[in-house]
C-alpha cells in the first residue's frame, strides 16, 4: 500500500521489531554477532558492516526519499566524505556556491589535493551550470534551499541537464527533508542529509544519511566504502534518529508556521534590511520552491541595517540560543561568517552577501509570539 508521508514517518520499514513485536525498535548495542556455523550467518556479522538498528534507519530513509537504498553515517560530513570516494583524480564537480562552510572545507582542503576539481557557481540559474561544464564534469552538487542565503535551484531542470550528459545529480536535502521535498522524485540520483538537524530534531545526536535512486554499481561501491572506512552511525544514535523521524511532520509544520510569522514580522522591523526566506512571495526562488516542494521550511536568514546590532542581538536573546546547528525543536540563532561559514574565503562570502550584518535563524516549535518578543527585546 502506498501510504502518505506522515504514515511513512511513523512506521518506516515496519515500526516494530518483527521478531519480538517490540513497538520501539530495539537498540542492538553489539559490536559483533554469533555465527550459527561455518559459512553461516544471521545476516549480521560485525556492526561496522551491518547492524539491525542502523539497517532500520537506512531502510526508513530510503522509503521516505523514494530511493532504492539508504546509508547511515556518524555525521553529515562523514556522509559527504564517503560519497566523494566514488570520484577519481581529474573528475570535475559543479557545486552550489552558497553552501555550508564545512562542505566547502572538505572539498577544498581534502578532496582537492587528491585531484578532484570543483567549480562553485550560482546553481539557481541553469545558464551558470551550462557555462561551467567541462569534459571531465561528473556531477552537480546542490543545496536547495542553500545555506545561508536560501537560494532555490530547480532540481528537475538540473537533473534533466545532468542526465543528458551522464552526470550524477546530488542534492543536499537537509533544510526541507523528505517531508517537504523529495529530490529523487524530481530526477536526482543521490540525496544526502545531515540527520543531526531536522530528521533528529532534538539536538541530541550526530548523523549523516545518503539515499541513492537505483540499486546497482553505485550501491555496491557505497556499501564497500561505508564498511571499509567505518564512519557508521552507532546503534544508540540510530535509535534516537528513528524516534526523531516519527515526529518530523508535526515538528516541521509547526516550525514553518512560526517561520512565516517571524519572517513577516522581520519585514516590518525598521532594524532589518533584507530577509531571505523562500516562503515569502517576493523571494526570487519562491515559485520554483512552491512547485518542487510542499513546504518552505523554517530557516530564515536576515541582515540588519547597522552592524552594531549584531552583538546586541546575540548577547540580548534569552529564549533563543546563540548556537551553531539547526533543525531542532529549540530556536537557534547563528552568525554565519564567524561560525558555519568561517572556512569560506571572504571574497566569496562578500559576493554571496554573507557579511558581518547577516544572521541565520533556525525557527523552533516554541510560541512564535515569544520568539518575536525575544528578538524585539534583544534589538532594543
Amino acid at each position: 500500500m502506498n501510504y502518505h508521508i506522515d504514515t511513512k514517518l511513523v512506521h518506516g520499514d515496519h515500526s516494530y521489531d518483527q521478531r519480538t513485536g517490540a513497538i520501539s525498535f530495539p537498540i542492538y548495542q553489539s559490536a559483533t554477532f554469533r555465527h550459527p556455523g561455518l559459512y553461516e550467518s544471521t545476516g549480521f556479522d560485525y556492526s561496522r558492516e551491518t547492524n539491525p538498528t542502523r539497517e532500520k534507519v537506512e531502510k526508513t530513509i530510503a522509503i521516505l526519499e523514494g530511493g532504492s537504498e539508504g546509508f547511515a553515517f556518524s555525521t553529515g560530513m562523514a556522509a559527504i566524505a564517503n560519497l566523494f570516494q566514488i570520484f577519481l583524480p581529474g573528475d570535475h564537480i559543479i557545486v552550489s556556491n552558497d553552501l555550508y562552510g564545512g562542505t566547502y572545507r572538505l572539498f577544498e582542503e581534502l578532496y582537492k589535493k587528491y585531484g578532484i576539481e570543483f567549480t562553485y557557481t550560482d546553481t539557481s540559474k541553469i545558464s551558470n551550470i551550462v557555462n561551467d561544464t567541462r569534459e571531465s564534469t561528473k556531477a552537480i552538487f546542490i543545496e536547495t534551499p542553500s545555506n545561508p542565503m536560501m537560494k532555490i535551484s530547480n532540481i528537475r531542470e538540473i537533473s534533466e541537464f545532468a542526465r543528458s550528459r551522464d552526470w550524477l545529480t546530488i542534492v543536499d536535502n537537509t533544510f526541507l527533508t523528505p517531508y517537504y521535498q523529495r529530490p529523487i522524485e524530481l530526477g536526482a540520483d543521490i540525496v544526502l542529509h545531515s540527520g543531526t538537524k531536522f530528521l533528529g530534531g532534538h539536538n541530541d545526536l550526530l548523523a549523516g544519511l545518503l539515499v541513492i535512486k537505483d540499486k546497482g554499481e553505485l550501491a555496491e561501491k557505497l556499501r564497500v566504502i561505508q564498511k571499509t572506512i567505518g564512519a557508521v552511525l552507532a546503534p544508540f544514535d540510530s535509535w534516537l534518529l528513528l524516534r526523531g523521524m516519527k515526529t518530523l511532520g508535526l515538528r516541521m509544520d509547526k516550525q514553518q508556521e512560526n517561520a512565516f510569522k517571524i519572517a513577516h514580522w522581520l519585514k516590518e522591523n525598521r532594524n532589518i534590511e533584507e530577509i531571505y526566506y523562500p516562503g515569502l512571495i517576493e523571494h526570487e526562488g519562491h515559485e520554483i520552491c512552491r512547485k518542487q516542494a510542499s513546504g518552505f521550511g523554517s530557516m530564515v536568514s536576515f541582515s540588519v541595517k547597522d552592524v552594531n546590532q549584531i552583538k546586541k542581538i546575540l548577547k540580548g536573546v534569552q529564549l533563543i540560543a546563540f548556537a551553531e546547528s539547526l533543525g531542532g525543536v529549540e530556536t537557534l540563532l547563528t552568525y554565519p561568517m564567524v561560525q558555519t561559514h568561517a572556512s569560506i574565503p571572504k571574497e566569496i562570502l562578500d559576493e554571496l552577501g554573507v557579511n558581518d550584518r547577516l544572521l541565520r535563524l533556525s525557527v523552533g516549535i516554541e510560541s512564535a509570539d515569544d520568539i518575536i518578543r525575544d528578538l524585539e527585546h534583544a534589538m532594543r
